[in-house]
């Protein structure tokens, strides 16, 4: 008896889920009408396919861990019209410096569709600059902050690529980068900066400490964008809103990495914003094929050090 009670709360807790999701339609948000939500108790995420696809809302608690700018509410691109650097959770695929330019994948116009009580598409345009299509598919954790989001590049050309994925995603700044480091680095000092004169692979930085194989980015520093080539595949920022925004991410030591020194992170930290950068491998794909990648995300809450008193074990402490 007992067992069948249990199945006939799931089977009805699985129905009002499905008739939640039929019944909840697109929402407004960040001055966008096409946007889908993914709820449970404690986290929200609202996608839109306005602006290039992108995570507008992940919230714990009612606290973003997503970097918006108001002056962008409701922005859309024109061809020929300038544009913005748009915020938010950004996606794109590289490598940065050779890959043509891709405004309808960047910016345009992308299909958003809820898939599930807890789970969202979003497509873009079959991009001929590049020769792909992008899928982005974001499931929420019905019981925790967890949520998986993975980008799949179909190639619908007639010929191999070799893009691979990038993540963007903005965070307000401020905050403090937790990234655990692997032996092996090719850089002397563990990681890299971009700088105007090129790649320095030998930085030195007040902001950027490393104590038992840890580094620590505790404020912007001299030159914003950072490249590391461990192989972790974690990293976690704690921003000044006491929130923890953790980044687990796949590395494949033995596939190449596209980007000049093969980095399998970025981190771009500015007095404005802190961009969360993992990077997947490059793989040929074949006409017709598709490759995916899957970055899981999750928040936690943390008392951000307001006193300015850096308790670094505390800090590494955040990436369990």
């Amino acid at each position: 008896m007992r067992k069948y009670l249990c199945l006939l709360f799931l089977a009805a807790s699985t129905l009002n889920a499905e008739d939640k999701m039929k019944d909840e339609g697109p929402v407004q948000f960040h001055g966008y009408s096409d946007c889908v939500k993914l709820e449970n108790q404690t986290t929200r995420v609202i996608l839109s396919g306005a602006c290039g696809g992108r995570v507008l809302e992940y919230s714990l608690d009612g606290v973003n861990a997503i970097l918006l700018f108001p002056v962008q509410d409701g922005w859309t691109y024109t061809p020929g019209q300038p544009a913005v650097d748009p915020c938010g959770g950004r996606m794109d695929i590289g490598p940065e410096c050779t890959i043509p330019k891709h405004p309808d994948l960047w910016l345009g116009a992308w299909k958003t569709e809820r898939t599930g009580p807890l789970s969202a598409r979003m497509t873009s345009v079959a991009d001929k600059a590049t020769g792909v299509q992008l899928v982005r598919d974001f499931v929420l954790s019905p019981d925790s902050s967890t949520l998986k989001v993975t980008q799949t590049i179909k190639n619908i050309s007639a010929q191999p690529v070799r893009w691979f994925h990038w993540s963007r995603t903005f965070a307000p700044s401020g905050g403090i980068c937790v990234i655990p480091l692997t032996l092996g680095s090719r850089f002397p000092g563990r990681y890299m900066d971009y700088e105007p004169g090129g790649l320095n692979i030998k930085p030195q930085d007040e902001k950027i400490v490393i104590q038992d194989d840890v580094l620590f980015v505790t404020g912007a520093p001299k030159h914003a964008k950072l490249g590391f080539d461990s192989a972790a595949g974690k990293l976690a920022y704690l921003t000044p809103d006491n929130l923890v925004f953790t980044k687990e991410y796949p590395v494949y030591p033995d596939l190449a990495y596209g980007e000049p020194c093969a980095i399998t992170l970025c981190v771009c930290y500015t007095k404005t914003f802190c961009e969360l950068e993992p990077i997947g491998p490059q793989r040929s794909i074949a006409p017709g094929e598709s490759s995916s990648y899957t970055e899981t995300w999750s928040l936690a809450s943390s008392p951000f050090p307001a006193d300015g008193k850096l308790d670094f074990a505390k800090l590494r402490g955040l990436l369990k």
